[in-house]
């Protein structure tokens, strides 16, 4: 499959369906306010996959609750995992699931943790059909008031996007840890819109109408914007073979935190990260001390 480039050095990973490609470009060809409605909706849209017989046990054994986030009213389901006092929030990428980090969940609760994650709005159990990243943020919050304080907080890819946002907005950590995040929102939707073979006009416009919908510069909530304001102890992990995020967005978030440390592995690509023991055990050591 061919990969696709866009200035930050995001790239395709997933395979366009190519009726879909087509009706793109046929939007583009008649009017790009057409062509940007219709990317703009496939960009908050997350894949949902099956459950991965490696991630089962999580399921079975977590304790699972719906929740609405008032400020959106929209559903996300909460998996409790493990006993202790000392908790750590675990929190997924797009098209991700909340026992997505089960390998890291798994190491945490053999290290005296319990670990608490979710499924998204409109990702894995929870309805709906369309999310964001500022859903993603809402969610945190609530969270913290529900189930926190929580000891340290690990995010992957947008997840770990999100919680730099959760924390300059508030939240009380005292280490966090982001896999494979991503930094300026607009590189990451001029890169969706390559992927569809549209031109780079359409990603500004979803940019410019996501602004519209939320009140503010989307750009705002970039990660590593947000790493400027986030004081506490940050392990920033990234694989220089990660073919969704080039490890250049990990450099410019480990570059903005005043206490930040930066991780390159490599040949673990975006998910396969996730499941490393050598990496795991790291972020255990980086969290107890």
């Amino acid at each position: 499959m061919n990969k696709q480039k866009n200035t930050a050095g995001y790239q395709q990973s997933i395979a366009i369906p190519k009726s879909i490609r087509l009706t793109g470009k046929l939007l583009q060809s008649l009017s790009p306010a057409l062509a940007t409605q219709f990317a703009s909706r496939l960009f908050i849209s997350p894949f949902r996959y099956p459950l991965p017989k490696r991630e089962r046990h999580m399921d079975r054994q977590s304790s699972q609750h719906k929740h609405i986030i008032p400020q959106i009213g929209k559903e996300i389901v909460v998996y409790e995992y493990g006993q202790s006092e000392q908790r750590v929030l675990l929190v997924h990428g797009w098209s991700g699931r909340g026992t997505q980090l089960v390998k890291i969940a798994d190491a945490l609760l053999q290290a005296g943790y319990a670990t608490v994650s979710f499924d998204a709005p409109a990702h894995g159990k929870a309805a709906g059909k369309t999310s964001d990243m500022s859903e993603f943020i809402d969610a945190v919050m609530m969270l913290e008031k529900e189930y926190g304080p929580f000891k340290a907080a690990v995010g992957h890819s947008l997840g770990g996007m999100a919680l730099l946002n959760a924390v300059k907005r508030g939240i009380k950590l005292e280490k966090l840890v982001t896999i494979g995040a991503g930094d300026m929102v607009e590189d990451i939707a001029v890169d969706f819109v390559r992927m569809l073979g549209l031109k780079d006009e359409i990603g500004h416009r979803i940019k410019k109408k996501f602004d519209r919908k939320i009140g503010f510069d989307i750009n705002q909530l970039s990660a590593s914007l947000a790493a400027s304001e986030v004081s506490i102890p940050t392990l920033v992990i990234h694989d220089k073979d990660d073919l969704d995020v080039p490890v250049g967005a990990a450099q410019s978030i480990a570059k903005q935190l005043p206490n930040g440390q930066l991780m390159i592995t490599s040949e673990l690509g975006h998910r396969k990260i996730l499941g490393d023991p050598g990496l795991i055990k790291k972020i255990i050591t980086f969290i107890n001390n």
